[in-house]
Order: C-alpha cells, then sequence, then structure tokens
C-alpha cells in the first residue's frame, strides 16, 4: 500500500513539473520557412554614405558662420568649409547596391565620372575611412565645426564596417536604349485568308431573289 501511494504520488509531481515546465527553442516545423542570414543583410555604404554627406553639409555650415562671425581660430573654419565641400563632392553620387535597384540623386552623373577618375582611391572604403577619420581631426579644435567633426568621424567607421564586409563603391551607369530592328516594326502581312462565314448563312433569302416589293402602289403617267 505504502509503495503505491508513493508511485502515485511521484506521478502526480512528475505531472505537475511537465505542464509549469518553461518552453525551450523547439526546432522548426518542415512546414514553417526559416529565415536565411542572406535575408538580413545590410548594406552598410547605403548608410555611410548619407552620413558621410550630412557631416560634410553640417561642417560646411559651421565653417561659413565661424568665417562671418570672425570666431577666435577662423582658419580653423576655413578648413572647415574645403573639407565639408571636399567630403560632399566625394560623397554625392550614389553607389550601386548589390541587389535591387538604386535611386540617383539628381545630376549626380556628372559626379560619377569625376569619381571614376580615381579609381580604387575613391573605390575603396578603407582609403575612404582613412581620409575622412583624417579630414575630422582638423575641424575639432573649432566649437561651431565641432558637430561636423562628430558626424564625420561616425561616417569613417561605418565605412570601415563596410570595407570589413567586403563592400566597395560602384558606380551607376545607365545602359543604352535598344533601338528596334526594323524587321521588328513591321508587321507580317497575314498568310491565311480570313474566316467565311458557313454556307447556309452565304445562300440569299426569298426577299432578295425576288426583288424588293413597294408596298405602295406606284402608278406611271
Amino acid at each position: 500500500m505504502a509503495g503505491g501511494a508513493r508511485f502515485r504520488a511521484g506521478a502526480r509531481s512528475h505531472r505537475g513539473a511537465a505542464a509549469f515546465r518553461v518552453p525551450g527553442p523547439s526546432r522548426a516545423e518542415p512546414g514553417r520557412a526559416v529565415p536565411s542570414r542572406a535575408m538580413g543583410q545590410i548594406e552598410w555604404a547605403m548608410w555611410a554614405n548619407e552620413q558621410a554627406l550630412a557631416a560634410g553639409l553640417i561642417m560646411l555650415t559651421g565653417g561659413i558662420v565661424a568665417v562671418a562671425g570672425q570666431f577666435k581660430g577662423w582658419y580653423f573654419a576655413v578648413y572647415a568649409i574645403a573639407a565639408g565641400v571636399f567630403v560632399c563632392l566625394l560623397e554625392y553620387p550614389r553607389s550601386k547596391r548589390k541587389k535591387g535597384s538604386t535611386m540617383e540623386r539628381c545630376g549626380q552623373k556628372y559626379m560619377t565620372a569625376v569619381v571614376k577618375v580615381f579609381g580604387p582611391l575613391t573605390r575603396n572604403y578603407y582609403v575612404r575611412a582613412v581620409l575622412h577619420a583624417a579630414l575630422a581631426v582638423p575641424a575639432g579644435f573649432l566649437l561651431s565645426t565641432i558637430l561636423g567633426t562628430v558626424c564625420l568621424g561616425i561616417a569613417s567607421g561605418i565605412y570601415l564596417l563596410a570595407a570589413v564586409r567586403g563592400e566597395e563603391w560602384r558606380p551607376i551607369e545607365q545602359k543604352p536604349r535598344e533601338r528596334p530592328h526594323v524587321g521588328d516594326t513591321i508587321k507580317q502581312p497575314p498568310s491565311n485568308p480570313p474566316p467565311r462565314p458557313p454556307a447556309d448563312a452565304r445562300r440569299k433569302q426569298p426577299a432578295e431573289e425576288g426583288g424588293q416589293v413597294n408596298p405602295i402602289p406606284v402608278e406611271a403617267e
């Protein structure tokens, strides 16, 4: 009797433990799709480009304010203006994405041709990361341009991450439109005759065979 009571008590405790068991990570069901790592890839160069362009504009604005107000150390502001213009011109043309379409900026095809001339110096993101980090240092000595310095430093870090992931700048080139061939535009004449109605429909009606009967009598004078 005592053994049977112990067995029933153990079974109840086992059921209670199973009822309050915390659900853990289960295996994927065969019918459920598992998201792959390829779907979660991010092109960091796209974010670095936007960050660097904004940093160039901020640095340019801060430099103009410092020069106009004759701040102490205004020569750093002159450098910030030149660096901001250079960064904006370099970062204005967007890079072509690996997957999907890329919307180019207005008039970026002219700057794309200039950036392509320098080859690996502008295509490699390691070079851009080091270049932006070096350009950001002198502008950090002035209060009006320190915000642009911080933003350009962040862009340098994102470019370094993009370079580590194997990304590089690729120009957006428009493919020339193919002219249609002359033979494709000219329609070929039909080779088969048009369909004809059946023989029963082609037979003349009795009224058509005897001619038209005028219901109003006409007298000839």
